[in-house]
């Protein structure tokens, strides 16, 4: 947030100024919109002589914690989840023209299976309690540690997706197209897909709050 800008704004509210005035006097001034926005967000829409500045998020260690775990075991399950059904494909549809390791692996469930009883019970775990405790201090939502994972996941998920399809296309040009790979193909698309408008969805439910 610009110092300049804040500093302004609250001056302009002291002086008894309506915020769209400010904003656009801002405009016309040249200044960006987002930053505009996020500037006369910090200022609370109270009625007194003076602005009052609305009180910043807070996010502790243990909250900064939380959440990095939250999204690694998100991934873990994503990945462990994806796997498992790429072994029961392999399972239902044997390769037996391709190199040894891309057929049904026993070993390769068991450790996909276990990772997944203990990734997935501690996200959703974690997941719940941040989610309660938004709904008791909504300015928990604006934790950048929160938002910053959270794109990260959108971007993620976005090159898989994009990933999924190159290969999908790519394999339609060469005529490979086989009821396994298809198989494969709708399942990193459903879970990546999933995961994506999950957090997508979250974060305008979080704009339209602001």
């Amino acid at each position: 947030m610009s110092t300049e800008l804040n500093e302004f704004i609250r001056a302009a509210l002291g002086k008894g100024l309506s915020r769209p005035k400010i904003k656009e006097v801002l405009l016309e001034a040249k200044w960006q919109e987002d930053d505009i926005e996020q500037s006369l967000r910090y200022f609370a829409d109270i009625d007194f002589p003076l602005p009052v500045p609305r009180r910043k998020p807070y996010m502790s260690a243990r909250e900064a914690f939380l959440y990095l775990l939250m999204f690694l075991t998100l991934y873990v399950s994503a990945f462990s989840f994806g796997a498992l059904i790429y072994e029961f494909v392999n399972r239902a549809f044997p390769d037996t023209i391709t190199a040894y390791g891309t057929n049904f692996s026993r070993s390769s469930v068991n450790t996909y299976l276990a990772s997944l009883i203990i990734a997935f019970p501690i996200y959703m775990w974690i997941s719940s309690m941040m989610t309660r405790k938004i709904k008791k201090d909504a300015d928990v939502r604006g934790s950048k540690v929160r938002k910053w994972l959270t794109y990260l996941t959108l971007f993620l998920t976005a090159g898989v997706i994009i990933g999924d399809l190159i290969t999908l296309l790519t394999r339609l040009f060469n005529g490979e197209l086989t009821t396994r790979f298809g198989l494969k193909f709708l399942t990193v698309l459903v879970i990546a897909g999933v995961i994506f408008l999950f957090y997508l969805s979250d974060l305008r439910k979080e704009e339209k709050s602001e």
